[in-house]
């Protein structure tokens, strides 16, 4: 419990969410600090700031590539934070729609043999 709380606070700020959204969106290979700088408008210092406050809880990662940092959101770390959020979430029952749209995979288009 501790630790999603601490996760939680980190991403109740405007910033550090935004910056969390755009490295879940990035997918698995991340974005370099400038790219972030860039698409949110942030100083690098600002940047750094709120870069470390995530790494911090364990919500990103940063890899070296040469002379560029790369960060990554760390999904197991995300899977597990929405899996304690949603645990006995209405009794077992499915009732929130927008997650499991979310989580149902997505359908193959039936071909034209199918029809």
């Amino acid at each position: 419990m501790n630790e999603a709380s601490i996760r939680l606070a980190a991403l109740g700020q405007d910033t550090r969410l935004a910056i969390y959204r755009l490295l879940v969106q990035a997918g698995p290979e991340g974005v370099n600090a400038g790219t972030i700088c860039d698409k949110l408008g942030l100083a690098a210092a600002t940047l750094s700031f709120h870069l470390a406050q995530l790494a911090r809880v364990g919500l990103i990662r940063g890899r070296q590539d040469g002379r560029y940092i790369f960060y990554a959101a760390d999904y197991a770390v995300m899977d597990a934070l929405l899996a304690f959020l949603t645990d006995n979430c209405c009794q077992g029952a499915q009732c929130l729609p927008k997650a499991a749209a979310a989580a149902a995979p997505a359908k193959r288009p039936r071909s034209a043999a199918a029809r």
